[in-house]
């Protein structure tokens, strides 16, 4: 048997009609959607439909999407009793694994696992996930909870409910953004780890939980955090290059950079970039920018190695004022939009995921007597 490559790189897990890469061209796209084209735009009310339907929504698809999900934003109540618990003992991914499993006990539709329950949990998780983080925020901050606001969207309501104050519509607007562009990823680590769940014919819950805690990885979902971690440490512009080159040398990874797949600059990272700048200059604090912008230019002199989409997601994050350690559940609140679609897609075309392996321990041996051994 020939080898995989290690990870199981080059290895094709799935099919799927949810997303695509070109990593050498720097491509990606949701449902022959470039990414661009979706984060210039659409919204992530319309990227859960697509992802969902295949297609882009009618005005009255998108009405009826968007009122789906203002009405299943609050988590029942076998979990909100839950929260309180999980705010004062919990980390946040921590929580949002414990939360998200704890909610398939109380769900509505049960343990139908028809297609139409199916998609109705789906719609459910993704109304649900931000409004599962803006309230452990508030709770571990001995703040008053904010009841979601149905007027709202999906991205403004989280603002909302985190902060307690209605963003204007330019900032709602690039964290809406911030969800478009990390809505699906293909056949990441959570991904997979999603579909091989539901390829046991698991439940969503269950899936979604599995999604949840390969995301939870720093080497997955946990960069974002890295990096703003990274910049806090730099602490100013003229610091950035000595900091990155003493990484190098002491051979140390500087969170943020290189991609699995992406061979040229990550896509999502163009708009990140943009929205970094924006961000500086509106809030008239370019601190951070500058500094990304030094790591940045130190590691392409350097290395030659491209920013990926963490990297920028966190100067983003950061000027929204979005606690660090919530950037990784922020992650999760648009992918899990992703992650149930690949579910109800797996569910739909099911086998087990069972890959072959590659044994390499010793010969076949003869057992040894106890009193023989040593």
């Amino acid at each position: 048997m020939a080898n995989a490559g290690k990870g199981l790189e080059g290895v094709v897990a799935a099919e799927t009609a949810l997303s695509d890469i070109d990593g050498q061209q720097g491509i990606l796209s949701y449902v022959g959607y470039s990414i661009h084209d979706l984060a210039d735009n659409a919204t992530f009310e319309e990227i859960i439909y697509l992802l969902h339907h295949l297609e882009l929504p009618t005005e009255s698809q998108l009405a009826s999407i968007r009122e789906q999900l203002a009405q299943e934003r609050e988590p029942n109540g076998f979990v909100s009793e839950l929260l309180p618990t999980l705010a004062a003992n919990a980390a946040p991914m921590s929580m949002l694994r414990t939360a998200v499993s704890a909610s398939s006990a109380k769900d509505p539709d049960g343990w139908d696992v028809s297609e139409a329950a199916n998609y109705r949990k789906a719609i459910r998780l993704c109304a649900v996930f931000p409004t599962l983080v803006a309230y452990y925020h508030r709770l571990r901050s001995d703040e008053k909870l904010i009841p979601p606001d149905p007027n709202l969207s999906l991205a403004a309501n989280f603002l909302y409910m985190l902060k307690g104050d209605k963003a204007d519509d330019d900032t709602a607007r690039m964290f809406d953004t911030c969800l478009v562009l990390h809505a699906d990823h293909t056949m990441n680590a959570s991904t997979f780890a999603a579909r091989v769940c539901a390829a046991t014919l698991s439940d969503i819950h269950s899936a979604m939980t599995a999604a949840i805690a390969a995301l939870k990885g720093p080497l997955h979902g946990g960069a974002n955090e890295a990096v703003m971690k990274m910049i806090k440490e730099i602490k100013t512009a003229d610091k950035a290059r000595d900091y990155i080159i003493k990484k190098f040398a002491n051979k140390e990874k500087v969170m943020g950079f290189g991609h699995r797949v992406y061979k040229t600059e990550d896509p999502r990272a163009t708009h990140l970039r943009r929205m970094a700048k924006e961000l500086a200059e509106k809030t008239g604090d370019p601190h951070n920018w500058e500094i990304s912008q030094e790591i940045e230019k130190t590691v392409m002199d350097e290395k030659g190695i491209y920013p990926n989409v963490d990297f920028y997601a966190a100067s983003v994050y950061g000027y929204l004022q979005i606690p660090t350690d919530l950037f990784t559940p922020i992650f999760a609140c648009s992918r899990v939009a992703g992650w149930s679609a690949h579910v109800r897609e797996q569910y739909a075309d099911n086998r087990l995921i069972r890959p072959d392996h590659g044994y390499v321990g010793p010969a076949p041996r003869d057992w040894t007597p106890l009193s023989d051994r040593g």
